[in-house]
């Protein structure tokens, strides 16, 4: 192979030509057509560090249309015979396999074995790639979302790994106040709450925590990385920040804390030694802050900039 072969990217992916007025999906309430609309135009912001593969992992965020038109995600119940994350709730998901030919592969890889969700485009197309999140076992791991058009696909729990899947609506995510039913047993426990966690000397990183309506059977509630990744999602498909504060004050974005682990974490530094890669040319952690806080303002802001500009016009 020459020197000057580019290395292959996880990050390239296939995006289909979806046309949702043409989809053989429900009807969609107005809120639903755009979000999706928005997940289809988003594209994944430029890289600025390569990653070690072998640290590298995906999620499924699988999405479907329910029968009043609001969109909902797959969720499962980890086993509670595994190892790790017993009993969590979480996304179908798991490490890059060297047989994956892309991070997306990865995804439907994993949901596939999890859950049984078919491989097939057709039946359960791209909508996009979002930004890498850091996880607690030194993990970079890539959400993939993806909308289920076979209304007659039904799962197939992989049982010693998942003991039970259910749905959560997309929009919940966006709010502090429960979608649901609060049953007598848990009038005293609020929907939303977070805890604000000191992290590596870089400043508190905030961790959410959402209800699931099913706390009184055993499930656990939505929280940390999964909690993270869906209202990220959310907030991208539904064009609008939560009603509460997503970050802690002077919280590092996912990116510098993922440039700290790769300069510092000896796991992620010998992985990047065995890939061919050196972890002292990741940039400064610092020069993220940097570079954003010169290009003017954050996503968030930005986006709050647009709207605001939008309704001005209307």
């Amino acid at each position: 192979m020459s020197s000057r072969t580019k290395r292959s990217s996880l990050l390239k992916f296939h995006r289909p030509k979806l046309r949702l007025n043409e989809a053989p999906i429900p009807v969609l309430k107005p809120e639903s057509m755009a979000c999706l609309q928005n997940l289809l135009n988003y594209r994944l912001p430029k890289q600025r560090m390569r990653y070690p593969k072998s640290r590298c992992a995906a999620v499924l965020v699988a999405l479907f249309v329910g029968r009043m038109g609001d969109l909902y995600v797959l969720l499962s119940r980890r086993a509670l015979t595994l190892r790790t994350y017993a009993g969590d709730t979480s996304l179908p998901g798991g490490k890059w396999e060297p047989q994956d030919r892309t991070i997306e592969w990865t995804a439907r890889r994993e949901a596939f074995e999890e859950i049984g969700l078919p491989m097939d485009r057709k039946k359960v197309p791209l909508l996009c790639i979002i930004e890498p999140f850091l996880a607690g076992n030194q993990l970079i791991v890539t959400p993939v979302v993806v909308l289920i058009l076979d209304s007659t696909l039904r799962p197939i729990l992989n049982k010693p790994e998942v003991a039970s899947l259910f749905s959560h609506p997309l929009i919940s995510f966006l709010h502090s106040e429960p979608p649901f039913p609060t049953e007598p047993e848990m009038l005293e426990l609020k929907y939303h709450t977070y805890n604000d966690v000191d992290w590596r000397g870089l400043g508190k990183v905030r961790m959410h925590r959402l209800l699931t309506g099913r706390e009184a059977g055993g499930t656990k509630p939505i929280f940390g990385l999964t909690a993270a990744i869906l209202i990220r999602v959310a907030t991208i498909g539904y064009g609008r920040e939560p009603d509460f504060d997503v970050c802690a004050p002077g919280q590092p974005s996912q990116e510098e804390r993922i440039a700290f682990e790769m300069r510092n974490h000896p796991i992620f530094r010998e992985a990047a030694r065995q890939e061919g890669l050196d972890p002292d040319k990741v940039p400064d952690p610092s020069t993220f802050r940097q570079r954003d806080a010169a290009g003017g303002t954050s996503g968030a802001t930005r986006r709050r900039q647009a709207q605001a500009q939008l309704r001005s016009k209307l």
